[in-house]
């Protein structure tokens, strides 16, 4: 596995919001391959695991947060600390 890299504490509060809410949402993430890769669902758990952080989708998908490109047109943002 890569470097994880941080992602900005706002975007990761949107996204447990998303989860809390049970809002659907469409997420454009870059696969393992480098493929650009779209889904739509809703959030089941944003959690840390292998010192990264991963979002989990109702249908089991796990992302790795710094592989999102956007969630429902807005681009990730990473920490700058």
């Amino acid at each position: 596995m890569d470097k994880y890299i941080l992602v900005d504490c706002g975007f990761h509060d949107e996204l447990e919001a998303l989860a809390t809410l049970r809002q659907s949402c469409r997420i454009v993430y870059r696969h393992a391959a480098g493929k650009l890769v779209e889904i739509q669902g809703l959030i089941v758990d944003v959690y840390a695991a292998n010192q990264a952080d991963f979002l989990k989708m109702n249908d089991g998908t796990e992302i790795r947060l710094d592989k999102i490109v956007s969630v429902n047109d807005k681009q990730i943002s990473f920490c700058t600390d």
